[in-house]
């Protein structure tokens, strides 16, 4: 897995590692060519700080990257990939901080307890007009969580499924991004 790290969190490391990943971490302004050569099974997309549309080089590499390998974004990730498909992102009122966040998975309508801390969100409204769809949501103000696009092979949530000490309800995500690179490298 290629990790592109834009402030990433260790215990995301430790998640892929435990899954028996080997993970070569590359910097937030890491090209798609860059990428390409490390012919990785797959890419994830890392937690970070701040603005998502302050990265624009992170966002141009997930665009060029589509479609070429299953990807896994996670928060600012989340929100870059929702970029990179042409939605749009918003800072919050107030941000979403803490382990106690409510999220419906919107394919099992089973809830999930998570921990989370950022200041922006994926404008719902905008999904409309890419190829990408809600997956989850928070109970607590109905913002987008999770976003998919399964012809492309790549998944996203807003929260963090890694969290240690944290819920682990939503650690499964892990198991599914594994899951479809294996898919992805049995077809190859």
């Amino acid at each position: 897995v290629v990790a592109i790290d834009c402030g990433m969190k260790n215990n995301i490391l430790c998640s892929l590692n435990a899954r028996g990943c080997t993970v070569t971490v590359v910097p937030w302004n890491t090209t798609a060519e860059q990428i390409d050569g490390l012919n990785p099974d797959g890419v994830f997309i890392s937690n970070g700080p701040g603005d998502p549309t302050d990265v624009p080089q992170t966002i141009k590499t997930v665009k060029e990257i589509i479609g070429k390998y299953p990807i896994f974004g996670i928060c600012l990730g989340h929100q870059i990939i929702s970029l990179a498909y042409g939605a749009k992102t918003y800072k919050l009122k107030f941000g979403h901080r803490g382990g106690n966040h409510p999220i419906r998975n919107l394919a099992t309508n089973k809830i999930e307890i998570t921990s989370q801390n950022h200041s922006y969100a994926v404008d719902a409204e905008s999904l409309n007009k890419t190829r990408l769809n809600a997956t989850h949501i928070n109970l607590l103000d109905n913002t987008v969580e999770g976003v998919k696009c399964d012809e492309d092979k790549i998944f996203s949530v807003q929260y963090h499924p890694e969290s240690a000490p944290g819920p682990q309800d939503s650690a499964y995500l892990f198991d599914e991004f594994i899951k479809m690179m294996e898919e992805e490298h049995n077809n190859a």
